[in-house]
């Protein structure tokens, strides 16, 4: 390491040190191919943060430790990480010193000190390396550490050259989490991976030396840590604009088209004038992205719905009750097919709402990307859109009526279950929502009762289900069938803050004694929605 960093060897405890720290990030075999950072902290280090040894850096210099004239930044080398504080050990060239800062800029393709001339080459041999001062402005006094054999204070004052810990602005600062303590609440941080360079404008870094409580969201109960989110969760837009201008806007503007084309093949809207007294509901845009069961993307969701929470009893709506299909009669349809050695077929209606016709006049706002011809001022619903408090009866109404028609009967078990039996053969048509699973002892019977469906339904047939309602069916050697629900649970423990717990087998002893607790603050957890995940 300092060959290659063409260090002297005066920087042999800085490189042991650094070399220490990027072992115990690395996996092991001898402790099944864990890290030893995880094996002490009970969660999975970060190396975002992990910068090449020796090379070039650049440090920026705070605005009030300069003139105008000055540079914006002094050129080091990278040393390590500081102990105490998420930000990094910097040789300062010019002034001989080790400074601890965050905003700094590396470059990783160049090391040691510049040999643009021989003076250069003199300056450097003539550094005293065995005389380093540490640097940090949030020192409020002296603190020692040792370094290469020697003992060097931490001074609040050197030369400038002294950066806050706080400022974690536009700099490549540290993002591993730290030890991970108690508490539910953190304050979480925004860092940016932008890079610096000596030369910006002075507005840039006023952005980067912003006041401290501007940059801090409020308290939340999960770790403010980068490794706690889902590079997938971050793509899914919340508003119009950030669909159409963001960085899958391709994927998102074709999921609206593809939506608003539906929309007027299906005849849902009518462009109409708001009559006095009336009221328009309003309407936006919720955007998802549909997974398969290994996680990766199948396809980009956009669905235009209507905020039912403004909707009026008796007047934009009445009955609102639609049975949900029970998840035991989903087990026996799937045990059954797997025991009778029957195809299992699943077939998703596309916008399955928007074919219910609407009984009650129900106005709505016009929404982003929908534009009207004329003098008109809203849109009258003629079928029912996504967000209604009476979409699913209207669409449970719609699909039971036309199965009924084709000579399907419910069934007394549960009525999103149908039954056809024709020449001692039965197939079994079961509804959840727009997903649709097709079994029975008739290959024949299952082909016609497809192409019914297709005939009024648009559907898109998946062909053999593998995997529907989050539940992924995984076929054993042995001819069994298993439903796991492994891509829920790491849901559920990212959302509660657990994906980096130690299992056990009960959380609480059978002997356990729960007494009344004396804090005077109260934790914030929501206990209430955890055990409403684990139910499902």
């Amino acid at each position: 390491m300092l060959h290659h960093a063409k260090l002297d060897k005066c920087f042999w405890g800085e490189a042991a040190m650094g070399a220490i720290y990027v072992k115990n990030r690395l996996p092991s075999p001898k402790i099944e191919n864990k890290t030893p950072f995880e094996i002490v902290y009970k969660s999975k280090p970060s190396v975002k943060q992990m910068r090449v040894f020796g090379c070039r850096t650049y440090v920026l210099t705070p605005k009030e430790k300069r003139l105008k004239w000055d540079p914006k930044a002094r050129a080091g080398l990278f040393l390590g990480y500081d102990e105490v504080s998420k930000a990094y050990q910097v040789y300062d060239i010019e002034a001989g010193q080790v400074v601890i800062s965050r905003d700094v800029t590396f470059d990783e393709s160049s090391f040691g000190v510049s040999t643009t001339s021989s003076s250069d080459d003199d300056d450097d041999a003539s550094l005293d390396f065995a005389s380093l001062e540490i640097s940090d402005a949030d020192t409020a006094g002296p603190t020692e550490f040792k370094q290469a054999g020697k003992r060097k204070t931490r001074s609040s004052d050197a030369d400038g050259m002294s950066a806050s810990s706080r400022s974690v602005r536009h700099a490549t600062g540290l993002e591993e989490a730290s030890a991970p303590d108690d508490s539910f609440e953190r304050r979480a941080k925004r860092r940016s991976s932008v890079r610096m360079e000596p030369d910006l404008a002075d507005e840039e870094e006023k952005d980067a030396h912003g006041d401290e409580d501007g940059d801090s969201t409020p308290p939340v109960f999960w770790r403010a840590s980068a490794n706690a989110v889902e590079a997938g969760d971050l793509s899914e837009p919340t508003t119009f604009q950030d669909a159409v201008n963001g960085p899958d806007q391709v994927h998102w503007r074709k999921a609206i088209r593809a939506e608003l084309k539906s929309m007027r093949l299906r005849g849902v809207f009518r462009a109409a004038k708001l009559p006095n007294g009336q009221r328009a509901i309003g309407t936006k845009w919720v955007f998802k992205i549909k997974r398969k069961a290994d996680g990766s993307i199948e396809k980009y969701k956009a669905r235009l719905v209507a905020k039912g929470f403004k909707q009026k009893y008796g007047i934009d709506y009445t009955e609102t009750f639609s049975p949900v299909v029970k998840y035991v009669t989903l087990r026996m349809e799937i045990a059954m097919a797997k025991y009778f050695g029957w195809p299992l077929d699943q077939l998703d209606v596309v916008t399955a709402f928007l074919y219910g016709v609407m009984k009650e006049v129900v106005y709505c706002v016009v929404s982003e990307g929908v534009d009207l011809d004329g003098d008109f001022d809203c849109l009258e619903l003629v079928k029912a859109i996504y967000g209604l408090k009476q979409a699913s009866r209207v669409w449970n109404e719609t699909f039971d009526e036309f199965v009924c028609s084709i000579g399907y009967q419910v069934s007394a078990f549960d009525p999103f279950l149908y039954i056809k039996v024709v020449d001692g053969h039965c197939v079994l048509v079961l509804v959840y929502v727009d997903y649709v699973l097709v079994t029975g002892s008739s290959p024949e019977l299952i082909s016609r009762t497809k192409n019914d469906l297709r005939t009024h339904f648009e559907m898109t047939d998946s062909g053999k289900c593998v995997f529907v309602l989050g539940i992924e069916l995984v076929d054993g050697p042995d001819g069994s069938v298993t439903m796991c629900q492994q891509r829920y649970v790491d849901h559920i423990l990212k959302r509660f803050a657990m994906d980096e717990c130690k299992a056990v087998v009960s959380q609480v002893g059978t002997s356990f004694r729960l007494v009344p607790s004396n804090a005077a603050t109260k934790v914030n957890a929501p206990f209430r929605e955890a055990v409403g995940a684990l139910m499902q």
